[in-house]
């Protein structure tokens, strides 16, 4: 869904955990660059944000609560001078509160080198790794497991005096969902996971001066970098005054590139794999009017998401498109209290409807997704307030019954509406005239253009392309029945 979060609520859609950058380019300002990458790549999380910068020497870093703009002012700038630059942008999963502390990059120590990593995603088998480090003196400031992977990384690096060595053999120890980047003070280095799960790609500067690597390309396109390629699943690629030196890590995996990155976290201007963002979600409305066709005098976008789908609905229905909903968009994440009054307003804070558009409509609404359905059944509401005459809710995401564990903000099973109702009983509960969601064939058949060769669709189907600990999973897992679903009896 497109709608904000207020304080003290669980969120109502999918959430991305973070966003990364980097930039390798002696002579340039690379901690503005790293800015600006980071604010292109706001949305994928606005709790914190931090810049380390290595200039040859050593590695500084800066970092706050905040978005982009609050943390970073010129002066803050000014002081990260370097040639290399990592960069991360969080947005805190229900497991972690945000504080100074999580905020990232994480420092960690090779005797009296520093390196700073960022990561997005989600390792799922750090406890033993914590432990062992406790139990070899490195202290932590976070509960974070991005944290336990760069003092990780510092660990084995001090044992095979080789950074590649260092992150080779943690990779190898690590479950789960990670794009990272890594900045020593003369190298900058990126690497995924076997199953690339979460997206990172490269550009190369103009004329020569550099690299840039970034969770989207939107991020090479603000600092005016051409894209190249994605890091390869499994790989690690190191960026220095050789140039761009990669090879693999881990041997790569079950491909399983995460497929929401194309429903709703990318921004719509960037390629994800090779596969236009937009026009991936232009197809999901027009597969979409196919699977579930509806009569109506109006197809409307919920924003920003729903907009693209939207006017693929219309086009291949014949129905008209209207803006028929008004995003506020200075409303964000805020740390301000609504009053009790303001809160009952609920989404009107984020969205407002045009009664001018709507009034005496029949409504097809398209949306990326229903999770716990709360959002939904307001907007209904709120769009028969306005005086629509029929609600048609149309999803471009099939329906979100399992937590996901790679990185994504999701509620524990029993509060995802797909995982407890049938279609009917969520139709009839949101309150809207019609629900259809697109079939995971369809959503597939939307992205022709992606490489990838697999996606990972867990969320939809409980298919987890990585092996989930018993230990972790329980906490999402309510009922005896849910976990059973996964694991079979014996291997609890």
């Amino acid at each position: 869904m497109s709608t904000s979060v207020l304080p003290g609520e669980r969120p109502d859609r999918l959430e991305e955990e973070c966003a990364v950058f980097g930039v390798f380019a002696p002579g340039e300002d690379v901690a503005r660059m790293a800015c600006f990458g980071l604010q292109a790549l706001q949305h994928r999380g606005q709790e914190s944000a931090g810049i380390a910068v290595g200039d040859g020497e050593t590695v500084v870093a800066a970092k706050d609560l905040g978005l982009v703009t609050q943390v970073f002012d010129e002066a803050t700038l000014a002081a990260l001078e370097g040639f290399v630059a990592v960069g991360h942008a969080r947005y805190s999963t229900s497991g972690g509160a945000a504080s100074w502390e999580a905020a990232q990059p994480h420092i960690s120590a090779i005797d009296d080198v520093l390196i700073a990593l960022a990561h997005n995603g989600t390792l799922v088998n750090t406890s033993r790794l914590r432990a062992r480090l406790v139990d070899e003196g490195v202290q932590f400031r976070s509960s974070t497991d991005s944290e336990v992977a760069a003092k990780a990384i510092g660990q084995e690096t001090q044992a095979t005096h080789h950074l590649r060595s260092g992150i080779r053999r943690v990779m190898e120890d690590l479950s789960g969902a990670y794009a990272m980047v890594l900045a020593s003070p003369d190298s900058l280095y990126a690497f995924r996971d076997p199953n690339g799960i979460r997206p990172l790609c490269i550009g190369e500067l103009p004329d020569g001066r550099g690299w840039a690597v970034s969770s989207e390309t939107c991020g090479l396109d603000i600092v005016g970098a051409r894209y190249v390629r994605d890091v390869a699943p499994g790989e690690i690629v190191r960026f220095n005054e050789e140039g761009m030196h990669a090879e693999q890590g881990v041997p790569a995996g079950r491909p399983a590139a995460c497929i929401f990155e194309y429903v709703y976290f990318a921004r719509p201007d960037s390629v994800i794999d090779g596969q236009s963002v937009y026009q991936a979600r232009r197809n999901m409305g027009r597969i979409l009017t196919q699977e579930a066709p509806v009569e109506a005098d109006l197809v409307l976008g919920v924003p920003d998401s729903g907009v693209p789908p939207a006017l693929g609905f219309a086009a291949e229905s014949g129905i008209p498109y209207a803006d028929g909903i008004v995003k506020n968009r200075y409303v964000g994440r805020t740390f301000i209290e609504p009053t009790q009054a303001m809160r009952q307003l609920g989404i009107r804070l984020k969205l407002n409807p045009l009664r001018s558009v709507i009034e005496g409509k029949r409504l097809v609404v398209i949306d990326d997704s229903i999770v716990r359905g709360n959002t939904s059944k307001k907007l209904v509401q709120m769009l028969r307030d306005a005086g629509a005459t029929e609600v048609h809710l149309r999803i471009v995401s099939p329906e979100v019954r399992w937590p996901c564990f790679y990185g994504i903000d999701t509620d524990t099973r029993d509060q995802l509406i797909a995982a407890n109702m049938t279609l009917d009983e969520m139709n009839a509960w949101i309150g809207s005239d019609s629900l259809a969601f697109i079939s995971l064939a369809g959503l597939r058949a939307a992205v022709p253009d992606a490489r990838c060769q697999g996606f990972c669709d867990a969320c939809f189907t409980g298919d987890y392309p990585v092996e989930i600990p018993s230990s972790v999973a329980k906490k999402s897992f309510k009922t005896k029945k849910d976990f059973e679903e996964i694991y079979a009896e014996g291997d609890q």
